[in-house]
């Protein structure tokens, strides 16, 4: 489905000005790994995060979590910073816990879950960088 790069933008925009809630899907320890680097970025502007990862470990402060349904609280976006092959049963959780957003890092991709997480109500963005994004915008 081919999506409107001016929408795109807007909801970029809005992901990244508003204050929320993030489960950063992938986040460890590891600060050499993009996702550390993105999430301190997005604690930087406002945001809370929550690392998801099989090791449940403390990230910047933030105790992490096996799994996306055991975040206490909503869940305003969910960045997956993990293999493309492994991203469909992640959005379907995401869409179980009611998260409002989904948001596929660079090089993610998977047509069948953007389109379920469509289908489902949330916000989809694909292919870009929160950091990358907010910089640009020069938020922090």
């Amino acid at each position: 489905m081919a999506h409107d790069p001016v929408d795109d933008e807007v909801l970029i925009d809005r992901l990244l000005a508003t204050p929320g809630h993030w489960a950063v899907v992938g986040l460890s320890t590891d600060p050499a790994r993009p996702a550390h680097g993105v999430s301190a970025y997005l604690q930087q502007i406002g945001h809370t995060i929550t690392p998801v990862h099989p090791a449940a470990p403390l990230v910047h402060g933030m105790a992490g979590v096996t799994r996306l349904s055991e975040i206490p609280g909503p869940v305003d976006v969910v960045d997956l910073f993990i293999a493309s092959a492994r991203v469909g049963a992640v959005v379907d959780e995401a869409i179980a816990i009611g998260a409002r957003a989904v948001w596929f890092q660079l090089g993610v991709h998977d047509a069948a879950a953007e389109d379920r997480a469509r289908a489902a109500g949330l916000d989809v963005v694909v292919d870009r960088c929160p950091a990358i994004e907010g910089r640009r915008r020069d938020l922090g």
